[in-house]
């Protein structure tokens, strides 16, 4: 059973800074490829970055010079580094797994096999 609990989400100003932590049960975080998603009331999930089993990492447009993915495997745990927060990077966050190892960055949400239960991230101008 993959477990995957996400902390460090709250409510910043503009330009204030976060770091995001998924602690997963087992080996998951390397042997799976790992994403962060977000999704705001409203709109669709989205991808915010991912990272592969060869530490490869992809970032979203959006948040590309402003957040960092990274992952610790002998910790099991999956990171996002937030910098220059703004206000529509308000959103749930989510910590999710692939069993398909590399090429997730390729992986719609609905492709990927297991998720977190979401932490949310609130910045105010």
């Amino acid at each position: 059973q993959v477990q995957l609990v996400e902390s460090g989400g709250g409510s910043v100003q503009t330009g204030g800074s976060l770091t995001l932590s998924c602690a997963a049960s087992a080996r998951v975080i390397a042997i799976y490829c790992m994403g962060w998603f977000r999704q705001a009331p409203g709109k669709e999930r989205e991808r915010v970055a991912t990272i592969d089993i060869d530490g490869q990492t992809s970032h979203a447009d959006s948040v590309k010079g402003r957040f960092t993915i990274s992952k610790d495997n002998a910790e099991n745990t999956l990171y996002l580094q937030m910098n220059s927060l703004k206000p529509e990077d308000t959103a749930m966050y989510y910590c999710a797994a692939d069993r398909a190892g590399r090429y997730c960055e390729f992986t719609p949400a609905t492709g990927w096999d297991y998720w977190g239960q979401g932490t949310q991230v609130t910045v105010s101008s």
